[in-house]
């Protein structure tokens, strides 16, 4: 989650991004990180999860990932959670909660949804006050 964080960091400093990082790992080694770009590439779909995913499938040569995590700052939204659905994550470890959009339970429970073939292991909080903050500072700045 640290470098979760730190991307998170990259995407407001760097690229005015909301910011949000996300970091999957398999067998204990790092194959894809990502952060938020949606602005940076006009792309709606471009949320730090996705484009995590997209680089793993590079780094591995594969579009699933059976027993990995994926660390994110945010609670994933329905976009990202059934991509990780069709991508068969293992785990996704999320930071803040997003009473919002959030599909990892505080508005839907999309990943461990009986109605699909897999479902994703959820453990929510980690890092939790750290990527909340950074999330408050970043819109009261805004507004």
């Amino acid at each position: 989650m640290t470098r979760a964080l730190a991307l998170a960091e990259h995407a407001r400093d760097v690229e005015g991004e909301v910011p949000v990082g996300a970091v999957l790992v398999m067998d204990g080694v790092m194959v894809g990180e990502g952060w938020n770009r949606n602005i940076t590439l006009n792309d709606p779909t471009a949320h730090a999860e996705i484009q995590a995913l997209r680089a793993a499938g590079q780094a591995v040569s594969n579009y699933r990932f059976p027993g990995s995590t994926l660390y994110v700052t945010l609670e994933p939204c329905a976009m990202c959670a059934m991509a990780m659905v069709h991508a068969r994550v293992g785990r996704v470890v999320y930071g803040a909660t997003d009473p919002k959009t959030g599909a990892a339970g505080s508005v839907f429970d999309t990943l461990v949804s009986e109605r699909h073939n897999h479902r994703v292991a959820v453990q929510g909080g980690l890092e939790a006050e750290a990527a909340s903050a950074m999330l408050r500072q970043f819109f009261r700045a805004r507004r």
